[in-house]
Parts: C-alpha cells; sequence; structure tokens
C-alpha cells in the first residue's frame, strides 16, 4: 500500500485518540508490574557464529549454555547485555527453520542500550568486522546479526527515545 493509498491525517487522527485515551502523565501512571526484561530469545543457525559475533564482535558475555530442555540435541544459550538482562538464542539441530524474515506480527527489532563511548567504539568494530550498518539520528546503529534479525544500538539511556523521555 502507499503513501497515497493511506489516509495519513486519520491515522495520526487515531495516534491522538489512542494517545488520549491510554497515557497516563507519568506521576499518574502506576508501578509496573514487571520487573524487568529476563530475557528475549532468538533463532541460532550456528551457536559457535553467534557466540563469535554477539560475545567477540558486540561484546556481551556469554553467560551460560545449555540444553534446550523442549526439543533434544538443542541448545539455549545467553548473553548478557547489562542491568541483569539477558539476550538468548536456541538452535534447533536437523530442523530446517530456514532463514530469518521480517514479517508483519514478527520481530521488527531489538534495540539495546550502550553508552555513548561504547556506541562509537562498537561502530568501529561493526566495520571492522565488516557488518554493514547504518547510522540514524546520531544515536541508532542498525545492523543484521549473522541469522539477520535486525539489531539496534542506541546510544540514548534507557526510559528515552531521541532525547525524549518514554519511561
Amino acid at each position: 500500500m502507499s503513501e497515497q493509498d493511506r489516509d495519513l491525517v486519520a491515522i495520526e487522527a487515531e495516534r491522538t485518540r489512542i494517545r488520549d485515551t491510554h497515557l497516563r502523565p507519568a506521576a499518574e501512571r502506576p508501578a509496573s508490574t514487571a520487573r524487568g526484561l529476563h530475557h528475549t530469545a532468538l533463532i541460532s543457525s550456528d551457536v559457535e557464529r553467534t557466540v563469535r559475533f554477539y560475545q567477540d564482535v558486540l561484546g556481551f558475555p556469554l553467560t551460560e549454555l545449555i540444553e534446550n530442555r523442549d526439543y533434544a540435541g538443542s541448545s539455549h544459550f545467553f548473553f548478557d547485555i547489562g542491568n541483569s538482562n539477558l539476550l538468548a538464542f536456541f538452535d534447533f539441530p536437523g530442523l530446517d527453520v530456514g532463514p530469518y524474515a521480517e514479517v508483519l506480527g514478527g520481530l521488527h527489532h531489538l534495540a539495546i542500550s550502550v553508552e555513548p563511548e561504547r556506541w562509537e567504539a562498537l561502530r568501529a568494530r561493526l566495520t571492522e568486522a565488516g557488518v554493514e550498518h547504518e547510522v540514524h539520528s546520531g544515536v541508532s546503529i542498525y545492523f543484521r546479526d549473522p541469522d539477520g534479525a535486525r539489531i539496534e544500538l542506541i546510544a540514548d539511556p534507557l526510559g528515552e527515545m531521541y532525547g525524549e523521555h518514554v519511561l
């Protein structure tokens, strides 16, 4: 569907209605019932390649590598992405899960906050490793991991998006 086929004024009006109906000022919001993101799990087609990328290129230490209880022979492994949050992966040897596909209703991207100084160093490491990437808004680096998942490294602090508080 092209931009001309969509009624952008009506879409913005609906966004405004939803915001006005559901978004409460920060001082009026109840505390979340959650403690935080324990882990997000993605799929890996090659455990060692994934470990080399996330640990050696991005600097996210591997913290655990165990058998996946749901599929014999499958690995479940975790990387430290800071603040007691983990990025996890499963592999499924013997299953043809096919290549990563960005689909409606699926994962669009995973955004990971990094300190601004580390952001610059990681941009250089991605370049050195030959990983294609794009910089947006001076604080976001977008790239794909070895299996094609879109990852964003964002230099904004947790709870902020391009200088605006979202928490």
